[in-house]
């Protein structure tokens, strides 16, 4: 008998790794399939692509061709991936820096049209009336139908001084013309002031590379002239900020908190997932914050509200936010050429997606929308944009992206005031506003893949 129990475990031994064999055959033969599959479509678009330089009526640009072909590919994947020829890739590093040429609006593309998503701040766009939902169907009388984001991007970018002419649709009915003097733009970076006496009001406009310098700037100036001891805390606005550089809406984040998580990436391999810490050194001392964010916050904005909620350092207040909980990645190319590609998916501390869903505040309070502004200031979020990325079964659309330009009937930021005063809390927090159930608290998980980097 002892000598049968060898024979018996060699046994199962061999069966195994038979079957491992031929699992892995399997495997191979699919990849192996798969792999032909593609190498035929590649010669499939050589055929098509040769057969329209010898057959087709006129002689085609070869080079527009290609990038037509790739263009098209990568905009089958989502709708914030994209291919930027040498223009929009230099174009794209002068934003990022925080000053580039343009209207200064922040746009996508909507059943064939430009939708303006919001404009920039003190931004010519701004000036001339161009407001969230405007549907952009003609620029300099040339209809937009039919044209890239990026083709429309870039007739509407031109010399400083110079005009364009646009045509909108706005409320889906109502046609209004206006025309822009192109300036330099410099997407606004902080903008500060005394809430009365008392109260430091912190205003970020979009994320980039200046972002949490001058957020350190404005909080050490705002302190200084309230003087710590009266000081009753800081709103951070973050209504209609579209997002921008991930690493500064991490600093920016941080620079609230003495530790803990601020956000998770995952990706597709090990190199795109990690995790983001914050260090020590709250830069307010501890000082109470209120966070406002609506259907206009995307992106790093959602970033900072899901850390600072998630982490009970602020109290977060407005209406729903955008849902754009994806993370792009530019790879430079050759040639000058650049792809911006979606890696990640990001992750509040609690292991929240905002993907599709955004952020619910603590406290719903909503602005006294005019009857005849409301459709035109509805945002829907990610969760209507047609090919989005899909991560939590219940999605929800976004809210209202509209801001008085009257701070005397800014409702959100009279209660946010309040709230930091004393005045209202969660038990008695006044006619009108909903008091949302608290999210989960974060849980001590273990270390998510490598510390992210804070750079861009």
């Amino acid at each position: 008998m002892m000598r049968k129990i060898p024979l018996f475990l060699s046994g199962v031994a061999l069966g195994a790794l038979a079957l491992v064999t031929i699992d892995e055959v399997r495997l191979s033969m699919s990849a192996n399939a798969a792999a032909s599959d593609t190498y035929r479509r590649l010669t499939l678009f050589g055929e098509v692509f040769d057969k329209i330089r010898s057959d087709y009526v006129d002689k085609p640009d070869e080079a527009k061709l290609i990038e037509a072909a790739i263009n098209g590919m990568v905009q089958s994947l989502d709708p914030h991936s994209s291919f930027l020829d040498q223009k929009s890739n230099l174009e794209m590093q002068q934003q990022t820096r925080g000053e580039f040429g343009g209207l200064g609006i922040e746009v996508q593309m909507e059943e064939g049209l430009v939708k303006v998503v919001t404009p920039f701040d003190e931004s010519p766009a701004a000036k001339a009336g161009i407001q969230a939902n405007d549907l952009i169907t003609h620029i300099n009388e040339e209809q937009v139908q039919g044209l890239t984001l990026s083709q429309a991007v870039d007739k509407m970018k031109g010399p400083r001084g110079t005009e364009v002419k646009l045509k909108l649709l706005r409320n889906k009915r109502d046609t209004v013309d206006v025309t822009i003097v192109r300036d330099i733009i410099r997407p606004p970076v902080v903008r500060a002031q005394k809430e009365g006496d008392d109260i430091g009001y912190l205003r970020i406009g979009s994320f980039n590379e200046q972002t949490n310098e001058g957020l350190k700037k404005e909080i050490a100036r705002l302190t200084s002239e309230i003087g710590n001891d009266k000081l009753k805390g800081f709103i951070l606005d973050l209504r209609n900020n579209p997002g921008g550089l991930l690493d500064q809406a991490i600093f920016v984040a941080d620079s609230f908190l003495e530790g803990g998580e601020i956000v998770s990436t995952r990706g597709k391999t090990t190199d795109q997932t990690s995790r983001a810490l914050a260090k020590p050194g709250d830069i307010t001392n501890g000082k109470k914050v209120v966070v406002l964010i609506n259907g206009g916050s995307a992106s790093a904005s959602e970033i900072v509200a899901g850390a600072l909620q998630d982490q009970e350092r602020a109290t977060i207040v407005g209406t729903r936010s955008f849902g754009k909980g994806s993370v792009q990645s530019i790879f430079q190319m050759r040639g000058n050429f650049a792809l911006k590609l979606t890696t990640q998916l990001y992750y509040t501390p609690s292991g929240r997606s905002i993907q599709g869903k955004g952020i619910n505040p603590d406290f719903i309070v909503q602005q006294d929308v005019p009857e005849a502004e409301r459709a035109r200031y509805e945002i829907k979020g990610e969760s209507s944009i047609r090919g989005h990325i899909k991560v939590n079964e219940e999605e929800q659309g976004g809210s209202s992206g509209y801001v008085p330009t009257d701070r005397a009937k800014d409702t959100q930021i009279i209660w946010a005031a309040k709230f930091l005063r004393g005045e209202v809390s969660r038990e008695n927090p006044g006619e009108g506003v909903t008091v949302s159930p608290k999210p989960a608290k974060p849980e001590a998980r273990a270390n998510i893949g490598k510390p992210a980097e804070k750079k861009n």
